[in-house]
């Protein structure tokens, strides 16, 4: 049984993550900011966590994170705002990983997208603010000493999931919510993804297979 805390335990994905991890048997900690959200992390088999990550510093963020196996980074501001993108999916997501190495958590997954790194949006495009910020997390953390994984799903759809992507696609695609907590929840128990960046399309290879 692992102790695996998610930072962004409401997301959508990350319900599904819980879901898997608590069915397996792991211990789950959910980080979520409004307590409302309490009731469904609950439902979900995690443990709720209210703290604001945006608000906390460093020390702050390691002593939440202290005492697990592995740490999942699944929270994003929701786009919309340049400022509070920069402020949680860079700034709150970089702190994350200090805290992680503070707290000796050496096992790191980022939840990001298909396209990340990419410094190629223009100035001014709705996209730019938050494919930047997702590149200086992913960035940083590939410059860390944790053992990471990044996870780079295409766009996101609300299928019940297949259980099969396909991790050789050169362009983005889509794939369900679904089979995204899937993945992450096999690449926490194979050390053979540590140090990959793993981007995937929905596809008719098992996740087992894929990830092998």
């Amino acid at each position: 049984m692992a102790h695996i805390v998610i930072i962004g335990g409401h997301g959508k994905v990350a319900l599904r993550l819980e879901q898997l991890l608590a069915e397996r048997g792991d211990e789950v900690d959910a980080i979520i900011r409004n307590p409302d959200h309490a009731a469904d992390v609950t439902a979900a088999g995690a443990n709720p966590v209210v703290a604001d990550i945006e608000q906390l510093d460093v020390d702050g963020l390691a002593e939440l994170l202290s005492g697990h196996d592995a740490v999942v980074w699944s929270a994003g501001a929701g786009g919309g705002n340049p400022e509070r993108t920069d402020a949680v999916d860079r700034d709150a997501a970089i702190r994350s990983m200090t805290a992680a190495e503070r707290a000796g958590v050496r096992r790191y997954v980022m939840v990001s997208y298909f396209g990340s790194p990419d410094h190629t949006v223009p100035e001014g495009h709705s996209f730019r603010a938050y494919a930047e910020a997702k590149a200086a997390a992913d960035e940083h953390l590939v410059s860390t000493a944790l053992d990471w994984t990044i996870l780079g799903p295409s766009g996101l759809t609300d299928g019940e999931g297949t259980g099969r992507i396909d991790v050789d696609a050169s362009e983005s695609g889509t794939v369900d919510r679904a089979d995204v907590a899937a993945v992450a929840a096999a690449v926490l128990d194979r050390p053979n993804t540590v140090r990959r960046t793993i981007r995937f399309n929905g596809g008719g290879t098992p996740i087992a297979e894929a990830l092998g």
